[in-house]
């Protein structure tokens, strides 16, 4: 039997960022995730790292404090999937009057440690650029600073790290069960090589909407914590309107929704909050759903959007912390951590809700609690230590820079799209490539074989699914015909 310190359930942001925290403090840890890496919760966000300008209203003071200086240090640790993006919002004075939206955005500005991002200000809406596409009668907004994530790469990233400081990551491989035996949890993992049996010192239950079913069915651990599953979806439509800022607005239901530059060619548009009852596994975004975003944003827009100009939907489910309340918008986003042990032993920590903006620091919050448990344990690091890709001291245009001028014989598009996705990796890409036809077969979408393989062999990628959608979002650039056949060419492998 494998005997580790700790390990986790849930290959989420939450479970990965967890899983690398201690295995930089010099803890065995090993990572059982039943899917992909990110494949719920963690790659269908709004993908965004925000403070949450909405959680004022709600008065989470801590949670937008906290998620405004996190805001900060993962520009800086995780610079090529983090970047800043500028947040329009118009004013509609019988929504919000002038003088709330004015002490929420001074609070904003002033909650969190803001050094790399401008403040907000008032701003004209009546010339360019930030008349693109609204309605000529929106004369006035607000501008203020945000950031924009690649969310599934970003637990990638994470998933690096971790196991470069000596993690074992396993993907496709569930939790079955696990019962305490002599001040240790003993687990049966089951995956693709069949069951293995691990013991450990310690469980994390990070199992995002499962987090209820693995504590109480899989660990037979009591608890009478809930957990509120609140479905987000998302649309994704052809370019509304042009510049590179995002629209923040207002909707008649007290709720906001988000128009952001998305994928170059397309606005991203979300998001719902819907109660959900059941099995989280399979989300969808219903017909109702994407009517409901579809008026809100036409309140705004010149030109009307219609569902039939929907060409990508999607959905996920956010694992909230069950607090009573019965609108499903207001329930915090805030996260809770519950620890229960045996006797001083074999404990289990369970994350309930957080936001992908929180998770390096719930994880060290985690590691703050399971600290009784391993005196040994080294201090928290993570801060100042930069993901793989976006090392620090690195500029990021000067970077790329130099990745053009190693690598002349390859288009700029190409580059541009392997160095956004792995940063400063981006070398091991490309390999000696010193042409596209280097790079073996090109699917479409500047995704070529190579990078393909890099996927499989490097980052647990297995399906067509996990490499268009998940480690790459080609699946939103490629024909029926052309996923069809990167689908073909993994299974040729």
């Amino acid at each position: 039997m494998e005997h580790i310190d700790l390990l986790v359930v849930g290959g989420g942001i939450n479970g990965i960022g967890i899983a690398r925290d201690a295995a930089g403090r010099g803890l065995s840890v090993l990572v059982a995730e039943k899917d992909d890496l990110a494949s719920h919760t963690s790659s269908w966000s709004s993908k965004l790292i925000h403070g949450g300008l909405r959680y004022l209203e709600q008065y989470e003071f801590r949670l937008v404090a906290e998620s405004l200086a996190e805001r900060e240090v993962l520009l800086g640790i995780a610079w090529h999937l983090v970047s800043p993006m500028r947040f329009v919002m118009p004013h509609v004075p019988e929504l919000r009057p002038r003088w709330m939206i004015r002490i929420g955005l001074f609070l904003y500005d002033h909650l969190g440690r803001r050094t790399k991002l401008p403040g907000s200000h008032g701003v004209s809406l009546a010339a360019a650029p930030y008349n693109s596409g609204l309605k000529a009668t929106l004369r006035n907004g607000f501008i203020y600073s945000d950031c924009r994530v690649d969310d599934a790469r970003l637990v990638v990233a994470n998933a690096l790290d971790a196991r470069r400081l000596g993690a074992t990551i396993l993907t496709r491989t569930a939790c079955v069960s696990a019962h305490r035996k002599d001040g240790l949890w003993v687990a049966q993992l089951s995956g693709p090589g069949g069951v293995r049996e691990v013991s450990a010192r310690a469980i994390v239950n990070a199992a995002g909407p499962w987090v209820k079913e693995v504590l109480n069915g899989h660990l037979h651990q009591p608890s009478r914590d809930g957990v509120r599953l609140v479905k987000g979806s998302h649309i994704v439509v052809p370019k509304l309107y042009e510049g590179g800022h995002a629209f923040i607005l207002q909707n008649d239901d007290k709720r906001v929704v988000f128009m952001i530059p998305y994928e170059g060619r397309y606005t991203l548009v979300g998001t719902t909050d819907v109660t959900v009852e059941g099995d989280p596994g399979n989300p969808q975004a219903s017909d109702e759903e994407v009517a409901y975003l579809c008026r809100a944003v036409n309140r705004y827009l010149d030109k009307p959007v219609a569902p039939g100009d929907v060409v990508w939907r999607y959905s996920g489910i956010r694992p909230l912390y069950d607090d009573g309340t019965s609108d499903p918008s207001a329930v915090t986003r805030d996260y809770t951590l519950r620890v229960d042990d045996d006797q001083g032993a074999a404990a289990v920590l369970s994350v309930f809700g957080g936001k992908i903006t929180t998770y390096r620091r719930l994880a060290e919050h985690a590691l703050e609690k399971l600290a009784p448990y391993f005196p040994g344990m080294k201090p928290a690091w993570t801060q100042g230590r930069a993901l793989p890709g976006s090392e620090l001291g690195t500029a990021p245009e000067a970077a790329f820079e130099r990745l053009r001028a190693d690598y002349p014989q390859i288009s700029v598009d190409v580059l541009r799209g392997i160095f956004r996705r792995h940063g400063l990796l981006a070398r091991q890409v490309l390999g000696d490539a010193r042409s596209e036809a280097d790079l073996d077969e090109h699917f479409g979408a500047g995704l070529h074989a190579r990078e393909v393989s890099y996927l499989v062999e490097h980052e647990w990628a297995t399906s067509a699914e996990d490499v268009l959608w998940r480690r790459t979002k080609a699946g939103l650039h490629l024909s029926p015909a052309q996923r069809d056949r990167v689908a073909a060419w993994l299974a040729s492998r």
